[in-house]
């Protein structure tokens, strides 16, 4: 019996497999594979999220009016111009889908994001991989790739899975350098997390011109992973495309109001960042004192290369101690794993069992 065929491509997509939650055997487990909030999310956040319940028959804000409102407030930006979405993702899939098809291809670096790489294939475009210097973006061999085909070029600041970051000097010199017709999205997802002076989101740069978008999301600082909420903060062309193409209703109710809620709880941002800073660093410091590489780490993550480039046999021990990290082979980075930054208990049980891992040889 015939079926239906799917586009040319599409069945060439390899699903993206997010971390694992599951560690048969262990007692108590700690998840530490998405780079999730270690601290969840704010009470008023959740509070707000509670209240809603009593709402849930009723269509949301198809506009996100008030959300849209309270993300200018926060960072200085015109809401007229900020597009939100089911968690940035679903942005990043809709900028791919608005300016990128079969015939044209998209540029990202070489250890990115693999949403990308997805989004480009979904809508039959070519993927182009930049190479990276120390696992770190490189503008020069971005722009290489790059030929009057491309359409898209994404760029992670700071990178996922890798952690390192490129400096404002750096991203403007990309989008200075790239055709003006060539769609520049900057993924800040982790930028909250930054404190570095020579540091920018991207605001300012999509603000220069009318070919770059700054993507953000709620699921990391303000750990609204669950609820799907991100934004875009575009031009106003792009706002107007990006209009257009999402669904009437694609960010729920009770998102909106936890989102502006979590906006609102600027100390429980500031908590989560300094938390985020202490343990990192202690992380850091003794991963390497037991002579473990470790990528520089600007986000809620670290990436480190197993001592003896046995990722699966590390990743394995860890998560019969109960402790689940995220392997890297997707991202062609097999001898390297990727541990989040969660509670400090289960930050502890890590680097415990790493030490004792390494210590049994």
């Amino acid at each position: 019996m015939a079926a239906p065929t799917p586009r040319p491509g599409i069945l060439d997509i390899k699903p993206y497999v997010p971390g694992s939650s599951e560690a048969p055997g262990a007692e108590k487990i700690y998840k530490l594979s998405s780079n999730e909030s270690a601290l969840g999310a704010s009470p008023a956040a959740m509070a707000a999220y509670e209240k809603a319940k009593d709402e849930l028959y009723l269509y949301p804000d198809g506009g996100c009016t008030a959300l849209r409102k309270k993300i200018g407030g926060c960072y200085g930006l015109d809401p007229a111009r900020i597009v939100c979405g089911a968690g940035s993702d679903e942005l990043l899939q809709l900028l791919t889908k608005a300016y990128a098809g079969v015939g044209d291809n998209v540029v990202q670096s070489d250890h990115g994001f693999l949403v990308y790489a997805l989004a480009a294939m979904g809508n039959g475009a070519e993927v182009r991989f930049a190479p990276e210097t120390d696992l770190t973006c490189n503008v020069d061999a971005m722009l290489e790739q790059v030929d009057d085909r491309t359409r898209v070029m994404f760029v992670a600041n700071p990178n996922n899975p890798t952690g390192t970051y490129l400096p404002e000097a750096e991203i403007r010199r990309l989008r200075d350098n790239l055709r003006e017709d060539v769609l520049l999205v900057i993924d800040a997802a982790y930028a909250e997390y930054m404190e570095e002076a020579d540091y920018d989101a991207g605001a300012a740069i999509v603000d220069a011109g009318e070919n770059t978008v700054m993507t953000r999301t709620f699921s990391k600082i303000y750990g609204l992973a669950a609820l799907r909420l991100g934004w875009a903060y575009c031009p106003e062309s792009i706002a107007d495309v990006l209009n257009r193409i999402r669904g009437p209703f694609n960010v729920g109710e009770a998102a909106q109001v936890a989102g502006i809620a979590a906006i609102d709880d600027q100390a429980f941002v500031e908590k989560n960042r300094d938390f985020n800073r202490t343990e990192r660093d202690v992380m850091m410091q003794r991963l390497g004192g037991l002579g473990v590489e470790c990528a520089p780490a600007y986000g809620n993550f670290i990436l480190f290369r197993t001592p003896d480039g046995d990722a699966d046999a590390v990743q394995e021990y860890l998560r019969k101690g109960g402790v689940i990290v995220r392997e890297m082979g997707a991202y062609k980075l097999g001898e390297w794993l990727r541990v989040s930054i969660g509670p400090a208990d289960g930050n502890r049980r890590f680097l415990d069992l790493m030490e004792s891992r390494l210590g049994n040889g």
